[in-house]
């Protein structure tokens, strides 16, 4: 443990390390995903996916390395409902930090499978990073806006059917979904700009984790609800590298997902109106979690 040395040296020295992880990582994930691009046999690509996730995996674990090297942490976890690693789930998440990121990384890391994140389609083109993220089988979404719709009314319901079409290889290969609901990270001006009902939380958005649930729903097994806090403070990155951060608080809740909340979120007011209240009973839920977990020492 290097706690002992100054905090912006811990600074210094972690977002050092973690780079140079990155870096390091990053090369065999390149040569790997153009391999995977070359040989268009399932097979093959099957193959060489694993062995990306096997990779990423490492990636996780050297910065969870780096994090205990550098600062003493103490980690106060809660649990509803096991967790597999062979079962298809959609991971959900109050957001207050990119620290956010890291805990659930690390506290999910084996114990489901590699989470993944939905893109926008047109970032597959994004250089160097649009390859890396479909060659880990990241899952692209093609989403239509309102307005697209109003002048295209013929291709209403398409966008579901592209994305579910995209997400078949999943079929076979279980996969960790993530979505931060509200969005954006937490902070005060944001939280008075919405008027957000919640102490706790912005307003969740229902339509993002409504399209994932109408392309992947009938693949899921489950919707694991993390509530994360942070006792001394939301702090930034940069906080966490220097070890302003040392006591984290998580709630991993574990939900079946009822038939019922899966239905067609653009196309039927009635599901909306459900939906929208479903997810709010459950943020409404979350902020009462964290305010337990904010006063409480569990």
């Amino acid at each position: 443990m290097l706690d002992f040395l100054p905090g912006r040296l811990r600074g210094v020295l972690s977002f050092f390390l973690i780079s140079l992880n990155t870096i390091i990582i990053f090369i065999p994930v390149m040569l790997v995903a153009i391999l995977k691009m070359a040989i268009p046999v399932s097979k093959v690509q099957d193959f060489f996916s694993k062995i990306l996730i096997s990779i990423a995996s490492k990636w996780v674990e050297c910065n969870a390395g780096i994090f205990r090297l550098m600062n003493k942490i103490e980690w106060k976890v809660s649990q509803n409902g096991d967790l597999k690693s062979n079962e298809w789930c959609l991971i959900i998440s109050n957001h207050q930090s990119w620290v956010d990121i890291f805990v659930i990384q690390t506290l999910l890391l084996h114990k489901v499978p590699y989470i993944k994140f939905f893109l926008k389609k047109e970032l597959i083109w994004v250089p160097l990073m649009g390859l890396a993220w479909w060659a880990l089988d990241f899952p692209f979404m093609k989403r239509y806006s309102q307005n697209f719709l109003k002048k295209n009314p013929h291709l209403k319901g398409k966008d579901v059917e592209i994305t579910r079409r995209a997400c078949e290889k999943f079929k076979i290969k279980p996969i960790s979904i993530m979505n931060f609901m509200e969005g954006t990270r937490f902070t005060q001006k944001k939280h008075q700009q919405q008027q957000s009902p919640f102490t706790h939380l912005l307003r969740p958005k229902a339509g993002g984790i409504a399209f994932v649930l109408g392309a992947m729903g009938d693949y899921l097994n489950s919707i694991l609800n993390i509530t994360i806090a942070y006792p001394q403070g939301i702090g930034s990155f940069w906080d966490f590298l220097c070890g302003r951060i040392t006591e984290i608080r998580v709630h991993i809740e574990k939900i079946s997902i009822p038939k019922d909340i899966l239905g067609d979120y653009d196309n039927n007011p009635e599901y909306r109106t459900f939906f929208q209240n479903w997810i709010n009973s459950l943020w409404a839920e979350k902020d009462l979690r964290i305010k337990y977990l904010l006063e409480n020492n569990p």
